[in-house]
């Protein structure tokens, strides 16, 4: 039905005939000629119809935007002074003679164009025709192309791509599942895979060597700009490896897709730890192209009146921090201060202390705040100097329990640092390692108590404690985990770890998340295959759509995926969720309350 797709078209083939397929992009009446701009997934092509095809001429009089056509002309350079040298097929028109509609349209709901403002909620009730616009076109080709690199590198890398489960059994991963109930065993439910992460080890235990796979995963979590209920990421493990290995396997398979696809040479990766992460950036996910840092000030402030600053100063489990703003005492006003008070609060902080650096030689004159009052002179100028305080600084304060300080500072460092625009325009890569093996978390217990010595697993509960069983039965809060994190920017966008490959160890997780029967039941499976000659192994996920967002250069994951879902995880266009009707209902023996 056609030679040529019409992007392809180019001043290679003029003087040949062609055959096309595509939509009408647009169509113009220039004095008794009709030129219809032609689309398909390639590109757009010029197409020019005049009353010498008397037949042709008047079914492309009729035609409308979005109608679908086949086309037959020949490729002739456009006339002088037309040229278009912004289009890939600037320099040609295809001058027709034969025009079929092989399918009419109504008018789109949207303009299927680069000039198209309608909301999200639109494009997504209508995908399939938003999905036609070539920006969007663009980047599916570009998620084609980066998956398709994906598999070549780790194909020639020496590994197999194998398929696991999605209907599986329902796993602590730190989210809810999505369950699935089964019709031929009642009353019993499968869980879609959060991640095929047992599964992978499974293969580890099986000799496969060298796994990965392009996995979709499903989390019924509370979702955000860039969180979807399903997903996709790059899933690879290895036998016989450590930390390092998988890393710099992960960091190579990453530079070679940037400079594939978008011609970007990211820059070694550095490695920070955790800890250091939450004492200068206040997250474990720091963008290091924001050159503020956190500075902590406890030791300072511990003996000051001010019980603001001296209360956490003196607490094991508080935090002082100050950072610095440098030359905002003229690009912020009053107004936009007291609304970082606000900013800050969304992350429990109960206020933001500040000093306003008028002029650092004049000592405690130089400087206004509503603090001053409580702090000695010479701690004012130890704090001032630990900071590197300047005339014209603000030097913002945060000082609480160590988790509101780092949540409440570090976003406010990241909100600072735009602000006074001194966010560096770089690619910004990093390694974060040495987590903690375990988080606190509350939970209920008997009646209205609530157990707030609970513990969850920072990654999950396969990851290779960086101690002995024993050790980490005795300290299980302190105990570190062999796990990593790649952070691109300042967002999180792969973890992994060393796993477990010890029953004695697993088990001993198990009992310090207070799973010790539970994961009998819930993991037999997985303690029998550890038994079995379970070699040492390790792996990363990557996730495959956040990463989408970088090589495309957008800040929404719904850009980079066909069809994606809302921040309800509704289905616009399908109106999916929807309701079941009784008869399947009592297929599954399921009764709704």
């Amino acid at each position: 039905m056609r030679t040529h797709y019409c992007g392809d078209v180019t001043a290679a083939n003029i003087g040949e005939t062609v055959e096309l397929t595509g939509w009408v992009h647009r169509r113009r009446d220039h004095g008794g000629v009709i030129f219809l701009d032609v689309r398909d997934r390639a590109g757009i092509v010029q197409v020019v119809y005049d009353p010498d095809t008397p037949a042709s001429f008047a079914v492309a009089d009729r035609v409308r935007n979005e109608y679908v056509l086949a086309i037959k002309g020949r490729v002739r350079p456009r006339p002088a002074g037309t040229v278009n040298p912004s289009m890939k097929t600037g320099a040609i028109e295809v001058l027709g003679s034969s025009l079929t509609v092989l399918n009419e349209s109504a008018t789109p709901p949207i303009q299927v164009d680069e000039y198209s403002d309608a909301g999200e909620e639109v494009r997504l009730r209508y995908r399939f025709l938003d999905l036609r616009r070539p920006e969007m076109l663009q980047r599916l080709q570009l998620r084609a192309q980066a998956a398709s690199h994906t598999r070549r590198f780790l194909e020639s890398e020496g590994y197999w791509e194998v398929e696991t489960p999605t209907l599986t059994k329902t796993t602590p991963e730190g989210a809810r599942d999505y369950l699935v109930p089964s019709r031929t065993q009642p009353s019993q439910f499968y869980a879609l895979p959060q991640s095929p992460q047992l599964f992978k080890q499974l293969l580890m235990m099986s000799s496969v060597d060298k796994y990965f796979q392009l996995a979709r995963c499903y989390r019924d979590e509370d979702l955000r700009a860039d969180r979807q209920p399903e997903f996709t990421q790059i899933d690879i493990e290895a036998s016989f490896v450590a930390e390092r290995e998988v890393m710099d396997l992960a960091e190579r398979l990453l530079k070679s897709l940037f400079k594939e696809t978008i011609n970007v040479e990211l820059p070694d990766f550095p490695v920070l730890t955790h800890a250091d992460a939450l004492v200068r950036f206040g997250t474990d996910a720091p963008d290091l192209r924001n050159p503020l840092e956190l500075v902590d000030i406890a030791d300072l402030v511990q003996e000051v009146a001010f019980k603001v600053f001296s209360a956490p100063a003196n607490d094991a489990n508080g935090r002082v921090v100050a950072l610095k703003g440098p030359g905002a005492a003229s690009k912020l006003s009053r107004r936009e201060l007291d609304d970082y008070v606000s900013f800050v609060g969304r992350y429990g902080a109960k206020g933001l202390a500040y000093i306003k650096v008028n002029d650092r030689a004049a000592g405690t004159n130089g400087l206004q705040s509503p603090i001053l009052k409580f702090l000695e002179p010479a701690v004012l100028a130890a704090v001032l100097d630990r900071v590197g305080a300047s005339s014209g600084d603000i030097v913002f304060f945060g000082a609480d329990d160590a988790k509101v300080v780092n949540d409440a500072m570090g976003a406010f460092r990241n909100e600072l640092g735009r602000v006074l625009n001194v966010v560096e325009d770089r690619w910004a890569p990093l390694w974060v390692t040495e987590f903690p093996m375990f988080e606190q978390h509350a939970r209920a217990g008997p009646g209205t108590a609530t157990d707030v010595s609970a513990l969850a697993p920072a990654h999950h509960p396969f990851t290779q404690p960086a101690c002995s069983a024993a050790e980490l039965l005795a300290n299980p809060r302190t105990a570190k985990a062999r796990a990593y994190d790649f952070v691109l920017n300042g967002t999180e966008v792969g973890g992994g770890s060393i796993r477990i490959n010890d029953p004695v160890m697993q088990e001993a997780v198990f009992e310090a998340l207070g799973l010790r029967q539970e994961g009998q039941v819930k993991f037999g499976f997985l303690l029998d295959a550890l038994r079995m000659g379970c070699p040492p192994h390790g792996g990363i996920a990557i996730g495959f759509d956040r990463l989408m967002m970088f090589l495309a250069g957008t800040d929404n994951i719904r850009d980079v995926i066909a069809f994606p879902k809302t921040q309800t995880a509704a289905c616009l266009m399908t109106s999916a969720p929807s309701v079941v009707d009784e008869h399947q209902l009592r297929e599954l023996h399921i009764r709704l309350r």
